[in-house]
């Protein structure tokens, strides 16, 4: 049985609003997506790492892997006209390269950089036991309900709130039935692999601890946040 990571760069991000795609804008030097890639490039249970990727970007992706020595960067797969889709896609391309259906596979976010070495080891643990890995962190806001976005009249206990995150980590044989069932069930545009399986109604999903570290750079506040992130150490004095 092998783990794998598949990584997921198959959006423009057009939320940025900037002229490169997000995953490939540079902090220190280096694109969001290569932190990312080496993340589980030094992780020593990734045997190797697939990629869903934007189209017109592959080469660019290679050029960069081999300049920051990405020996794990296996496959590249097509992206999709949505997260679904592409995750899709990818799927099916580790199963046609070969993979077993038993094999482990990390779903993670390009744009997820600070994953750190503990959640995905903790991922591949919890899945190997429960069959599912889902990266949570508990809610600490206050949470309000709104149609509209500027109205509310109903909140939502946070007690039994979970924020997701990524990796979200599936047996691949599992996870393909999933989307398979979907595609049956006309669920065409779920955001994430966990609601997907919560919309399917398929299994209890197992939590692994997130971290707040563990940011998704969605607009241009997160690329500075992550920048600071990347740039702080914690204090000696700190337990």
């Amino acid at each position: 049985m092998s783990n794998y990571a598949l990584i997921i760069a198959g959006g423009s991000g057009n939320r940025m609003g900037q002229d490169i795609p997000k995953q490939f804008m540079h902090v220190d030097n280096c694109p969001i997506i290569i932190h990312t890639l080496k993340a589980f490039q030094l992780h020593p249970n990734i045997d190797a790492i697939g990629v869903v990727c934007l189209q017109g970007w592959e080469t660019v992706l290679q050029s960069y892997a081999n300049q920051f020595s990405i020996d794990k960067l296996r496959w590249m797969f097509e992206g999709g006209e949505n997260g679904q889709r592409s995750i899709y896609n990818g799927l099916v391309g580790l199963k046609d390269a070969g993979c077993e259906d038993d094999d482990l596979v990390l779903i993670h976010d390009a744009v997820r950089p600070l994953i750190s070495q503990d959640i995905i080891s903790s991922n591949i643990a919890i899945c190997k036991r429960y069959g599912y890995a889902i990266t949570g962190i508990k809610c600490k806001e206050a949470i309000l309900e709104s149609e509209d976005g500027f109205s509310s009249k109903v909140s939502i206990p946070r007690d039994k709130l979970i924020r997701t995150q990524t990796p979200q980590t599936f047996r691949l044989k599992n996870i393909l039935a999933a989307h398979k069932l979907a595609a049956e069930n006309n669920i065409t545009n779920s955001v994430a692999s966990c609601t997907l399986i919560a919309e399917l109604g398929l299994s209890e999903m197992h939590i692994v601890p997130g971290s707040e570290k563990n940011i998704k750079v969605t607009t241009i506040e997160d690329l500075e946040i992550l920048k600071a992130l990347m740039h702080i150490s914690k204090e000696n004095w700190l337990k």
